[in-house]
């Protein structure tokens, strides 16, 4: 469900959980409500902050642990009251999920299931540079660009129980979306 709060386009997906390309494309595009742009809205939050890298390399059984395990200090598995205290105030929230603006390029959606524990991280960031990551920072390798630009990796860290993605956009202002989720 799509809706608007708080001069926010915001992407309600209970049950399902699809990295939220279109809600944050249409955000920092400026189509919010109330006939502000997004660049004003966000003026109120003037916060930057870069994604925590967490390196939690298990070799005990040959798997490599996942490079991106956490944001903001937000794992999977953390309960829905110790994440809201790592990542402050969301712009929306709920018992399924959280929606977080942090600046006019890095917003991020926390999910959570019946229990209250966080079951997916996604974060957004438009443009490069920045605070944005590449796929080495996230994944611990590149990842080879299609001709027009965009690239997608998933990688899945059985024995962590979840799965970390990559996806970038194509163009020359790329929206890029980490995506962790907890794997069932």
């Amino acid at each position: 469900m799509l809706h608007i709060k708080e001069n926010h386009l915001v992407l309600k997906l209970p049950g399902l959980l699809l990295p939220p390309l279109f809600s944050v494309a249409l955000l920092c595009s400026g189509m919010t409500g109330a006939g502000t742009t997004h660049a004003a809205a966000q003026k109120r939050s003037s916060a930057r902050a870069a994604a925590t890298v967490t390196s939690t390399a298990d070799k005990t059984n040959g798997e490599e642990g996942p490079i991106f395990s956490e944001y903001k200090g937000v794992r999977i598995g953390m309960m829905m009251d110790e994440a809201r205290q790592k990542m402050g105030n969301p712009q929306d929230k709920s018992d399924e999920q959280d929606f977080y603006v942090f600046n006019d390029k890095e917003s991020a959606q926390v999910f959570y299931d019946k229990t209250h524990k966080t079951y997916a991280i996604s974060i957004n960031y438009l443009g490069t540079g920045g605070s944005t990551p590449t796929p080495k920072d996230v994944l611990g390798s590149e990842i080879e660009a299609k001709p027009d630009g965009s690239m997608y990796k998933m990688m899945r860290y059985p024995k962590a129980g979840f799965w970390v993605s990559y996806s970038r956009t194509a163009g020359n202002d790329p929206l890029v979306t980490v995506t962790l989720q907890r794997i069932d």
